[in-house]
């Protein structure tokens, strides 16, 4: 079974000024399906909550650890959750 859920990330690391919100957009739209945002956050990280297929949301959080993603990433931390819905899309914040 492949449920909807909700994916919220929270990204360390030198993420801020380098596009990691432009890229981790890209990547959510190119993976499919997915609704959310993503933004930065007044500590340096870079919030990301997206909706979707529990695989989608694997897929992008897969990418958040380990893809080629711009600046550096130091550290994940995730929460999962349901669905919330009210995006139109996946934008950055």
């Amino acid at each position: 079974m492949n449920e909807n859920v909700r994916l919220t990330a929270w990204v360390r690391g030198h993420v801020q000024g380098v596009g990691f919100r432009w890229f981790t957009r890209a990547n959510a739209l190119a993976i499919g399906d997915l609704t959310g945002f993503a933004s930065n956050l007044a500590d340096g990280r870079v919030q990301v909550v997206a909706e979707g297929s529990r695989a989608h949301c694997e897929q992008l959080l897969d990418w958040l650890r380990d893809g080629d993603t711009p600046g550096r990433v130091d550290g994940v931390t995730e929460i999962w959750g349901v669905p919330r819905g009210g995006y139109d899309g996946f934008e950055m914040r």
